[in-house]
């Protein structure tokens, strides 16, 4: 389903949309007409980890609706403060893979690159909500050094730019890192992972298409979309424009119960994903970070979930269930719970 537009992509500021975010969640709730019972819980988790939500996002969401499958991803809850021994503050051990201040190298052949700390949205139940960003903000010198070590290991041949959120910096710092990773021979390949698209699709501008577009690499662009809800006709408009650049895009979605943990919901996005040209990727389980319990959906019902997709869905529509484990070399499958032909027709 294709949602109503603030306005055409491009015709207003990306940056005055993310400058102007909602991050009081006095305006949140009143914006939304929700019980102002949900105030005091919200203030509090809030000033753990900041509310941020911008405007093109806060569109989409239905007023006085506090189980708005946007809204659950984005409002700070009382259940966040509570302590369970399981949700951690580095779950995917991530810091003991920060090879110097802004890479992240866990796997063969690849690494991230923390472009931005910052993000145009605050998500709940980010698995980097911890994470130091602080101690990983580059100065010149010291993305000097992050292109070094990239130079020198040639095992590398895709650069995967990450945050935050990547695209939360500017186009000549974006144009700038391009050209340096593409004068890298060895390097064969750029992917972005930003989310930023999704919650200001104004975001796409000619000028970041031709910041990433103008080297010899290939992109891929691997988008955050968890509910069918979050395609607007904005975002459609935005990765129309992506795809005319020839950059390749594929989705991820983290399984979020009260979001997307019942099929038709999954089906709904898989299904409206592939119609404006976009394939499902993964479809994670939750990373055990700590403040994001209340969204955790069991393995065996995620298992079902991806068994019922394959079941009424092409396979390229269908995302890989997967689980991110620390100190592993891959993400680590899932297998769905097959269904069987005589019940799936039944």
């Amino acid at each position: 389903m294709i949602h109503g537009s603030l306005a055409p992509v491009e015709s207003v500021s990306w940056q005055s949309l993310l400058a102007q975010s909602i991050t009081d969640p006095r305006e949140l709730l009143g914006r939304l007409d929700l019980e102002p019972a949900l105030l005091a819980p919200a203030l509090a988790a809030s000033a753990d980890f900041p509310l941020r939500v911008p405007e093109p996002y806060l569109s989409r969401m239905q007023p006085g609706n506090p189980h708005d499958p946007l809204l659950r991803q984005v409002l700070p809850l009382g259940e966040e403060l509570q302590e369970h021994p399981d949700f951690i503050l580095d779950p995917l051990g991530e810091q003991h893979s920060n090879a110097r201040p802004g890479i992240i190298h866990k796997y063969h052949g690849r690494l991230l690159l923390i472009v931005s700390g910052g993000c145009a949205i605050n998500c709940r139940y980010c698995f980097r909500r911890h994470f130091p960003y602080g101690d990983n903000a580059l100065s010149t010198d010291e993305w000097q050094q992050a292109l070094d070590y990239i130079r020198h290991d040639p095992s590398i041949a895709e650069v995967i730019y990450s945050g935050g959120d990547p695209l939360a910096a500017n186009d000549k710092r974006l144009a700038w890192l391009t050209r340096e990773i593409a004068d890298i021979a060895h390097v064969r390949r750029l992917r972005v992972h930003t989310r930023l698209p999704v919650v200001i699709p104004q975001r796409v501008t000619s000028a970041l298409i031709d910041a990433l577009c103008g080297t010899r690499l290939p992109v891929s662009m691997v988008l955050h979309c968890n509910h069918a809800n979050e395609i607007d006709a904005q975002l459609a408009q935005a990765i129309a424009t992506l795809r005319r650049a020839g950059i390749l895009l594929l989705n991820q979605t983290v399984l979020l119960k009260g979001v997307n943990d019942r099929i038709e919901e999954l089906l709904a996005l898989s299904e409206t994903l592939g119609d404006h040209g976009v394939l499902p990727y993964y479809l994670h389980v939750l990373d055990h970070v700590k403040g994001a319990q209340h969204f955790h959906v069991d393995d065996t019902t995620a298992r079902g979930l991806a068994g019922e997709m394959l079941a009424r869905l092409p396979g390229f529509l269908v995302p890989r269930l997967v689980r991110e484990i620390a100190g592993e070399t891959s993400k680590t499958p899932l297998p769905p719970e097959l269904i069987r032909a005589a019940d799936h027709l039944a």
